[in-house]
C-alpha cells in the first residue's frame, strides 16, 4: 500500500504551451509495508471478508441516479462493511508475470479499497489552501483504516 503526503516544502513548476496548462507537483511518498507469516491466499481472504463487495454496475447505476446526497448516501453505504470500506477493483498484476514466465509465482494483487463518501470530504477539503489540517485529518483516518485493516487480514 502506498500513501501519498504532500510535503510542507511542496514544489509546483507550471508551463504553458500554446492554450495549454500543465502543472508538475514533487510530493513525498510514504510506503506502509507488512509482513506476514499466514500464506498469501489467507490474507487476501481476511481481507475480502472485512470489506464491502457491491455489484459494482448496480452500485454505479444507484449512485448516478441518485437525486440528492441522501439517496447518495445511502447507495453507498449498502456497499460498505463494518469496516466502513469497500472493494472498486481488483488487479491481479503476477498473473502477468506469470504467463511470461510460466512460474506460479510472484503473487501479486492491488485492491483498490476505500469509501466515497470519505473521498468526498478528503476531497472537499482539497477545494481550500494546500495544507488545512482538516485535510490531513481526513487522509490519515482513512489511511489508519486501510492499516487496520492489513494488519489485522495478517495476523
Amino acid at each position: 500500500m502506498e500513501r501519498e503526503k504532500q510535503s510542507p516544502g511542496l514544489r509546483v513548476a507550471c508551463e504553458r504551451q500554446e492554450g495549454s496548462f500543465e502543472m508538475i507537483k514533487k510530493i513525498e511518498v510514504e510506503r506502509f509495508s507488512l509482513t506476514s507469516s499466514k500464506p498469501f491466499d489467507q490474507v487476501v481472504a481476511a481481507l475480502n471478508a472485512a470489506i464491502g463487495h457491491p455489484d459494482m454496475a448496480e452500485f454505479g447505476k444507484s449512485t448516478h441516479e441518485a437525486c440528492s446526497f441522501a439517496e447518495l448516501k445511502s447507495a453507498v453505504e449498502k456497499g460498505l462493511s463494518k469496516t466502513g470500506l469497500m472493494l472498486f477493483m481488483q488487479l491481479d498484476q503476477g498473473a502477468v508475470v506469470q504467463k511470461a514466465t510460466g512460474q506460479d509465482t510472484p503473487r501479486i494483487i492491488r485492491l483498490l479499497i476505500g469509501n466515497p463518501l470519505i473521498m468526498k470530504e478528503r476531497m472537499a477539503s482539497f477545494l481550500v489552501a494546500y495544507g488545512n489540517p482538516d485535510a490531513l485529518r481526513v487522509a490519515e483516518d482513512l489511511d489508519n483504516k486501510v492499516e487496520t485493516l492489513l494488519r489485522e487480514a495478517a495476523a
